[in-house]
C-alpha cells in the first residue's frame, strides 16, 4: 500500500486557469485603477461648451421624431400574407335578337314623316322635296329633305331619328342644316394681308411690302449679284434694300412657270426660242442668264421672257411663201357701153 507521501502530485486541467500566474498582472491592474481615482479626484471637474452642446444636440434628437427617408425607385412592402380580392369581369352584353334589329331598322327608315314634321316645327315652311335616307348605326337613321331657305341653294335638312330594338317609335334627336354636294358654300377665309393678289394693284393704290419680306436684303449687304454689287456703290445708287438670292430664284421661278416661260401654250406651239431673237434684251446680272425683255410691239412687247420661251414673231422667222395676190389691171366700167338687148321682149 503506498504511504500518502508515495502518492502522486494532483496534475491541474489544462482547461483550468493559471490562477498563480494571472494573479500579478491583476493586482497591478487594481493598483493603477487606484491611484487614477485619486488622481481624479484632486483635479476640479471643468465643463466645457463643446460638452454642452454636444449634450444638447443628443437631447434634441433624441426629442426629434423619427424621420423616415422617401427611397425613390422602390415599391411599397406589401404583406403577402393578405389575399387580394380577385377582380371582377363584368358580363358581356347579350347580343340583341336580329329580329327585333331588322325591326327597328325598318321603324327607322319608315319616319319620314315624323322627320318632316320636325323640320317644319323646327324652321317653319322651308321643307323641300325628300332625299331619302341611310341608317348611321343599328339604332339611328337619319333622313333627308331639300332646304329651300334663301341664300342656302342645294343645302339640305338632315333630321336623325333613333330607336331602341323591341321600341314601337322612335325618337327626333337632332335636325341640322348641312350642305349638299352642290351647295353654295363660302370661299375660305383668308387674312386680310394674303387677300392681294398679282394684277389688283390699280392707280393710286398703295402696298407696302411685308415687315418680314425675305425677298429683300439691307443694302448695305452684298446681294449675291456681282453685277449689282459692283456697279451699286460705283455709281452710288444708296438704296436702303435690294433683291435677296432667295428674292432672285422666286422671281426666277414664277418668270419660268408663268405665261412667258417654256412650258406655256405660245412656246409650244412653235420651234424657236427667244434666247437667239434679235428682239431679246437680256437682263443683267444672274437673271440675265436665263431671262431678257422682249423688245417686239407685236409680241410679248415689255415683258421678261425665258430663254426657252417662243412665238411666231421671231426674228428669223421666213417670209410667208408666193407673193400674196396677183396683179391685175384696174377695172374700169366706165369704158363699157351699155345698151339694151334688141333681141329683149
Amino acid at each position: 500500500m503506498n504511504s500518502p507521501s508515495d502518492a502522486p502530485e494532483f496534475a491541474p486541467d489544462e482547461t483550468t486557469p493559471d490562477v498563480e500566474v494571472a494573479a500579478p498582472e491583476i493586482e497591478d491592474a487594481c493598483i493603477l485603477a487606484t491611484e487614477a481615482d485619486e488622481t481624479a479626484a484632486d483635479v476640479p471637474e471643468v465643463v466645457t461648451t463643446e460638452a454642452i452642446e454636444v449634450e444638447d444636440v443628443t437631447e434634441a434628437v433624441i426629442d426629434a421624431e423619427p424621420v423616415v427617408d422617401d427611397v425613390v425607385g422602390e415599391e411599397p412592402v406589401v404583406d403577402e400574407a393578405v389575399d387580394e380580392e380577385p377582380a371582377v369581369e363584368p358580363e358581356p352584353e347579350p347580343e340583341p335578337d336580329p329580329a327585333l334589329l331588322a325591326a327597328l331598322a325598318e321603324l327607322l327608315l319608315g319616319a319620314a314623316e315624323q322627320a318632316r314634321d320636325a323640320v317644319t316645327e323646327h324652321s317653319g315652311d322651308t321643307v323641300g322635296d325628300y332625299l331619302g335616307a341611310e341608317l348611321e348605326d343599328p339604332t339611328a337613321a337619319t333622313h333627308r329633305f331639300l332646304a329651300q331657305v334663301p341664300g342656302y341653294g342645294g343645302w339640305q335638312w338632315a333630321v336623325v331619328v333613333a330607336g331602341y330594338p323591341g321600341a314601337q317609335h322612335v325618337t327626333v334627336s337632332e335636325v341640322v342644316l348641312v350642305p349638299g354636294p352642290d351647295a353654295l358654300l363660302a370661299p375660305d377665309w383668308l387674312p386680310w394681308d394674303q387677300r392681294v393678289r398679282p394684277g389688283d394693284l390699280g392707280p393710286g393704290d398703295l402696298l407696302a411690302p411685308p415687315a418680314d419680306d425675305t425677298r429683300l436684303v439691307p443694302g448695305y449687304t452684298l446681294s449675291g449679284d456681282p453685277a449689282v454689287d459692283e456697279t451699286a456703290p460705283e455709281f452710288g445708287f444708296g438704296r436702303k434694300q435690294v433683291l435677296s438670292p432667295w428674292g432672285r430664284a422666286d422671281a426666277a421661278e414664277r418668270w419660268h412657270d408663268g405665261d412667258y416661260g417654256p412650258n406655256s401654250a405660245m412656246a409650244r406651239s412653235t420651234k424657236r426660242a427667244c434666247r437667239d431673237c434679235g428682239y431679246l434684251v437680256p437682263l443683267s446680272g444672274e437673271l440675265g442668264t436665263l431671262f431678257g425683255v422682249c423688245a417686239n410691239e407685236f409680241a410679248a412687247d415689255g415683258h421678261v421672257v425665258d430663254f426657252g420661251y417662243g412665238c411666231g414673231a421671231h426674228s428669223d422667222t421666213p417670209p410667208a411663201p408666193g407673193n400674196g395676190s396677183p396683179l391685175f389691171d384696174p377695172f374700169d366700167d366706165g369704158v363699157l357701153d351699155v345698151s339694151e338687148n334688141p333681141t329683149s321682149v
